[in-house]
């Protein structure tokens, strides 16, 4: 029997990759006074739902989805929020 699993995945930058958009935000924030700010980064949030047989599959499945089509291994790391949907 299948479960429905609940899933946030937050993709980032890897810390070696330049981050254009983060230092045009953190140069706009400085601009408006906010001089404590540093070190903005930029990612993307995707939330899913999806159906598997357990966990470790559902995970192995989203791990893939992320290689594929979410993130770019090369330059981003991502980080999977698994949940079960409960009836």
């Amino acid at each position: 029997m299948s479960q429905t699993f609940q899933a946030k995945i937050y993709v980032t930058l890897r810390p070696s990759v330049l981050d254009p958009a983060g230092t045009a935000v953190q140069a706009g924030l400085q601009h408006m006074g906010y001089h404590n700010v540093d070190q903005v980064r930029i990612g993307k949030y995707v939330e899913l739902t999806l159906t598997a047989p357990d966990e470790t599959q559902a995970h192995n499945q989203l791990d893939q989805i992320c290689d594929q089509l979410l993130a770019n291994p090369v330059i981003e790391n991502y980080r999977i929020e698994l949940n079960p949907v409960l009836a």
